[in-house]
């Protein structure tokens, strides 16, 4: 598995873990969709809804209103990682 993923994968976890600021700042720093999605779903998380939909626009995977749950938004993207 890629470092990337990786990477990704640990976000995820983090957040789940209610870590918003650790897993923010790995995602901040990786260019790719997968990382753009989650951090789209970080600042969701946060309640910052046009940075969130900034992020979606970026990723072109998802968009704000496709997981009402981030919860499972996240689960969802770390079966798509894995």
């Amino acid at each position: 598995m890629e470092k990337v993923n990786l990477d990704c994968l640990n976000a995820i976890e983090l957040a789940l873990d209610d870590k918003w600021d650790d897993a923010h700042e790995i995602v901040q720093e990786i260019k790719t969709p997968n990382a753009q999605w989650i951090h789209a779903v970080l600042h969701k998380i946060e309640g910052d809804e046009s940075n969130s939909r900034y992020w979606y626009s970026r990723s072109s995977i998802e968009v704000y209103e496709s997981y009402p749950d981030s919860t499972q938004e996240l689960k969802v993207i770390k079966k798509y990682l894995k």
